[in-house]
């Protein structure tokens, strides 16, 4: 698939882009050497690396695997701290997620650090965590190789078979590997670990910030604690009630969304880019491509690419109009025989994440376990969205997984939390995080008015950034829900490198 300036990875695609800011002084020596009042005295605190500030702490937590039988096997779950700077105006703990599933978090709050006011660094201790299955705590591998851990994969008629005869293959890998341990790694079971952190903490409450997957499981934390959460935000959110076969078929429609918007914008610029003076002209310009590429594979810098390659890697970058825009302009000189930069392909995905992300969806929820499910889906979501529709439906290893260990947590409270969201996010659209809005009825939302990408707090939008910084300091939500406005060119580059909920999954998926 296709990467850096033309494809978008799909583990790699729920991942928000900030820049590294200059990094902030520590905590004082007062602060690092001044314990909470509760403190964690059953914790052994030690420095997390020798690459790594000596103020960054890291520790080991032994759970249950099985929280029904607490006296039963123990998993290790490795988790990091920043103590607060100011013990005086100390508030709380602050847990944080990448996202993913499959995300590693340890080093998450180095990154929140450099980028968060004053005002939060003083009042916060910054808590990271590798979640069960992933990095440094007991860590899941099935050993898959790069072609199982490409996912989606496009349906077609020829290779359905196939498909099918390959997700059952990851699920046998996995379970032959794990047996029936694979249905305690879950959503509902992290959220348990985050509470027994809690506890080991010496806290009474957690505040939290959450991404993209990270927002299911702090929706999740707060139906099963609601009297623990104290400063929730969920940023770039999933819908609870779609979890997770609806998370992944919706990015059809709304990939249909997407490309409209652009083709309307492409259309309203084409004397500068020539894509088409009509959104149906752009339309017909990039289908030109694909049916072309489809006909025979063109070449991108020294690789080829087929039509199906073009349209998984595309999807994502739709939702922005601009970089769809340039990247069209540069697949339309390929086409065109003329010579184009190379593009560098994405890493293969750690064992580590896509064993952890599979088992994470797969065991959370029940999916459908006839394969004919995913044919007929598939084949009605190649006609109704031709953009991603086959890719959205197709069967994947979850049909094949042993199912949930216990009942689905139904996300329904009133805790308060802060969704915060851009209207263009291709891994988690609006619609979805407007689920959630309605899943947490206590809670209030900051949308960002034509906002484009993956992750907003922190991540260039002042507006949205400011009131998260302000509820996360005082605990006190908007009085209604906000839009802000988005602001182009502010957007950053990365420190983060947040995982995408099988936004990457998609390397290797095209034939």
């Amino acid at each position: 698939m296709l990467a850096a300036g033309l494809a978008v990875s799909v583990l790699a695609a729920l991942t928000p882009a900030v820049a590294v800011a200059a990094p902030q002084p520590p905590p004082s020596a007062q602060a690092a050497s001044s314990a909470p009042a509760a403190a964690s005295a059953g914790l052994a605190w030690q420095r997390c690396g020798p690459d790594t500030p000596a103020y960054f702490e890291c520790a080991t937590v032994e759970v249950p695997l099985d929280y029904r039988h607490p006296g039963g096997k123990k998993i290790d779950v490795a988790i990091s701290r920043i103590k607060a700077a100011d013990p005086a105006q100390r508030h709380g703990v602050l847990f944080s997620n990448p996202g993913g599933p499959g995300g590693e978090g340890l080093t998450l709050p180095l990154d929140l650090h450099k980028e968060m006011p004053q005002s939060l660094r003083d009042r916060f201790d910054l808590i990271g965590m590798d979640p069960r299955g992933v990095g440094k705590s007991t860590p899941l591998s099935c050993g898959l190789t790069a072609e199982e851990k490409g996912w989606p994969r496009p349906y077609a008629p020829s290779t359905f078979t196939a498909d099918v005869l390959r997700a059952k293959s990851i699920a046998d890998k996995c379970r032959a590997k794990y047996g029936a341990d694979l249905k305690h790694f879950t959503s509902r079971n992290t959220a348990r670990d985050m509470d027994a952190i809690r506890a080991a903490l010496g806290e009474k409450k957690i505040s939290y910030v959450g991404y993209s997957y990270g927002t299911y499981l702090g929706a999740v934390y707060t139906q099963l604690f609601p009297h623990r959460a104290d400063r929730i935000v969920l940023d770039s959110a999933v819908d609870p009630e779609k979890a997770w076969r609806e998370t992944f078929r919706i990015w059809a429609p709304e990939a249909e969304r997407a490309f409209d918007r652009w083709t309307r914008w492409a259309a309203a610029r084409h004397a500068q880019y020539g894509l088409g003076a009509s959104p149906a002209a752009v339309a017909r310009t990039f289908h030109g491509v694909v049916a072309q590429a489809d006909r025979a594979p063109i070449t991108v810098g020294d690789r080829k690419f087929s039509g199906v390659e073009i349209r998984d890697a595309m999807r994502a970058s739709f939702f922005s109009v601009k970089e769809a825009t340039e990247r069209t302009v540069m697949l339309k000189e390929a086409a065109a025989g003329k010579p184009v930069p190379n593009v560098p392909v994405d890493p293969e995905m750690p064992d580590n994440l896509a064993s952890s992300q599979f088992t994470v969806v797969c065991s959370d929820v029940a999916w459908p376990r006839d394969p004919e499910t995913y044919r007929k889906d598939s084949e009605r979501g190649a006609v109704r969205h031709p953009l991603y529709g086959d890719f959205a439906s197709s069967i994947t290893p979850c049909a094949f997984w042993d199912g949930p260990a216990e009942r689905v947590t139904k996300v329904r409270n009133r805790v308060p939390a802060l969704i915060v969201q851009n209207e263009w996010d291709s891994q988690t659209p609006l619609t979805t995080a407007r689920g959630m809005h309605r899943a947490m009825q206590g809670a209030r939302m900051v949308t960002v008015d034509e906002g484009e990408g993956h992750g907003v707090y922190l991540f260039g939008n002042a507006c949205a950034s400011d009131v998260t910084s302000a509820y996360l300091v005082t605990g006190r939500l908007p009085a209604k829900d906000v839009t802000c406005r988005a602001e182009p060119g502010a957007r950053r580059g990365a420190p983060m490198e947040l995982p995408q909920m099988w936004a990457g999954i998609g390397a290797g998926s095209a034939r």
